[in-house]
């Protein structure tokens, strides 16, 4: 397949609120004309942006073109609920298990190391909080499942804290939760800050250009991209769409989008701070990603809720579906925090994730001069940090010992076509959601 048209594109009828808690931003040019360039990397996200960075540093006399189809600040990766993890949330008993686990944690953990090289090394500003992550069950339906969490950390050699419902309540200020893990090292970030600091990092020879979408791709050849008013020549493709990926022949239909939402609050005031108690910022993650809920506090006294994901076959999320969400968001707010009935909802937004059937991505080389990395199945900042600068490794032909960790991952496998797909999706989901309701 030599030409690729795009036929669906993301669009999300409302406001990131990570990126407009931060105000003006800088705002990077829409491509105008006809450029050149050695690579050209299609999605300014986690991994394109890794990907941009790296072959950048090992080649600084090739030139990198990066097309956005967005507000650099307001594309997927912006829009995610602002946690770097360093460990897989399921392990497995088997010692086939262990041993994948190991290979994803050294991914995760490497994915990190650079971001918070690149972070530091810039002095990029995006709240970069090392407050670690609770990962909490409701009812005691998750009992074993904390209690089998506990085993597979112990057998990978990780520290961690049990806490039950009474340590909890002082340090989340809610009794909501019934039991958690709490392990120390996943970082909390602002996401929009987080990209927009890694796009404004980057070395001389990367040209970012924002509100690009790529509309046409022919890859017979010299590459070349049309967008809306420009067009990019380069010799190699990378393609970091994630997401929208689905859509494109050479992905075979091996991914697909889900769709999901957060809440932002307005920040506490000191007397509603006061009825929670002095409680520090946190980051908890639920037993059921499809059905339960993430939730922070942030350093700046608001509480971010995400629950549900949607199936997003068209990419699109509407302001309607969003205001639905804002509701369902009140009302488990309402819930955990029954004492805080008085604290207003700021900003609800949507954001695309990419899902494969068997977890593994859609990494390497696609066809002749084009590569990709899709399929981040959640946990995107770390692992797709970690997978788009390996690819830019593999694609330069440069020796790194993780490259054996990516193949060990393996590939993401076959899904059937929609609507069958549709049908799969939808009962998986109602299932999950049935299975964890005590958790909602």
């Amino acid at each position: 397949m030599s030409q690729m048209k795009i036929k669906n594109l993301p669009l999300d009828q409302n406001i990131n609120g990570w990126a407009a808690l931060r105000g003006d931003t800088t705002r990077h040019p829409a491509l105008h004309g006809k450029v050149t360039a050695d690579w050209l990397v299609i999605g300014a996200g986690f991994a394109g942006l890794a990907f941009a960075r790296r072959i950048a540093e090992l080649r600084p006399h090739e030139h990198v073109v990066v097309l956005e189809a967005l507000d650099v600040a307001d594309n997927a990766s912006a829009r995610n609920s602002g946690f770097v993890i360093d460990l897989p949330h399921t392990v497995g008993s088997t010692s086939a298990e262990l041993e994948h686990a190991n290979t994803y944690r050294r991914l995760l953990q490497y994915g990190l190391h650079h971001l918070k090289d690149t972070v530091d090394r810039h002095e990029i500003e995006c709240d970069w909080l090392n407050s670690g992550k609770y990962h909490c069950a409701v009812s005691e339906q998750f009992d074993g499942e904390i209690a089998h969490y506990q085993k597979e950390l112990t057998t990978l050699g990780e520290s961690f804290e049990y806490l039950d419902n009474a340590a909890l309540k002082q340090r989340l200020g809610t009794s909501f939760y019934r039991s958690a893990v709490y392990t120390p090292n996943c970082i909390l970030v602002n996401p929009a800050a987080l990209i927009s600091g890694l796009v404004a990092t980057l070395p001389e020879n990367v040209t970012v250009y924002a509100n690009s979408p790529a509309l046409q791709i022919e890859t017979q050849g010299t590459i070349r991209a049309e967008t809306p008013h420009g067009e990019v020549r380069a010799r190699k493709l990378m393609l970091a769409i994630n997401g929208a990926a689905r859509g494109l022949p050479l992905f075979k239909g091996n991914v697909f989008a889900m769709s999901t939402f957060a809440t932002l609050t307005e920040p506490l005031t000191p007397e509603q701070r006061r009825v929670i108690g002095d409680i520090s910022a946190w980051g908890s993650t639920p037993v059921n990603a499809l059905a339960g809920a993430t939730l922070r506090y942030t350093s700046d006294h608001r509480f971010l809720i995400r629950e549900h994901v949607n199936f997003a076959p068209g990419l699109v999320t509407s302001a309607v579906e969003t205001g639905r969400h804002a509701r369902r968001h009140q009302k488990l707010f309402a819930r955990i925090y029954p004492q805080l009935q008085d604290v207003n909802m700021a900003y609800t937004w949507s954001g695309l994730i990419s899902i494969t059937r068997n977890g593994a991505p859609v990494w390497g080389n696609l066809s002749e001069n084009v590569y990709s990395s899709a399929g981040c199945n959640g946990s995107g900042s770390s692992k797709q940090s970690a997978f788009g600068r390996l690819l830019a490794e593999h694609a330069l032909g440069e020796d790194n010992p993780l490259l054996a960790d990516m193949e060990a991952v393996g590939r993401a496998n076959y899904l059937p076509p929609r609507p069958f797909l549709d049908v799969g999706v939808k009962s998986f989901m109602a299932r999950e959601r049935w299975r964890s309701r005590s958790e909602m």
